[in-house]
């Protein structure tokens, strides 16, 4: 990228994530962890982008911070692109996600709309006790 498009990228993502810093040359380390997070995010939307994969997107961040990336998190997703979000976060799952795919093992064992879904059958699920317990939705053999 040229230096002056960079900058300008930069002063964009600045405005649209609502990245705190003095300016587009503000260096990372010099920014929260929240903000940090959100200059990576900035940086993977820059160019042509269908699919977002994200691992533990809000580990480490304070409240409000987490609040802010994953409303972003939501918006790209009601914008049309595929967002992929692992987290051990149940209530952030829950928060964001359409579908969620309870894995054990290395395996995924259940598929649950979020809506219709709790964080004690997440937890179920996810640990191996909900037997024949679960009513909503089917689990994955």
């Amino acid at each position: 990228m040229r230096a002056g498009a960079e900058r300008a990228a930069a002063e964009e993502a600045i405005g649209r994530l609502g990245i705190k810093a003095s300016g587009a040359a503000t260096p990372i380390a010099e920014l929260s962890g929240g903000n940090a997070q959100k200059v990576s995010l900035a940086r993977w939307l820059c160019g042509p982008v269908r699919l977002l994969l994200l691992d533990e997107p809000t580990a480490g961040v304070d409240v409000g911070a987490k609040a802010e990336i994953l409303g972003l998190v939501r918006e790209l997703a009601a914008a049309g692109l595929a967002v992929v979000l692992v987290s051990s976060e149940l209530t952030e799952l829950m928060a964001v996600a359409d579908r969620i795919l309870v894995m054990r093992a290395g395996a995924i064992v259940a598929e649950r709309a979020a809506a219709q879904t709790s964080e004690e059958e997440l937890v179920l699920l996810a640990s191996g006790a909900a037997g024949g317990r679960v009513a909503a939705g089917a689990e994955v053999s």
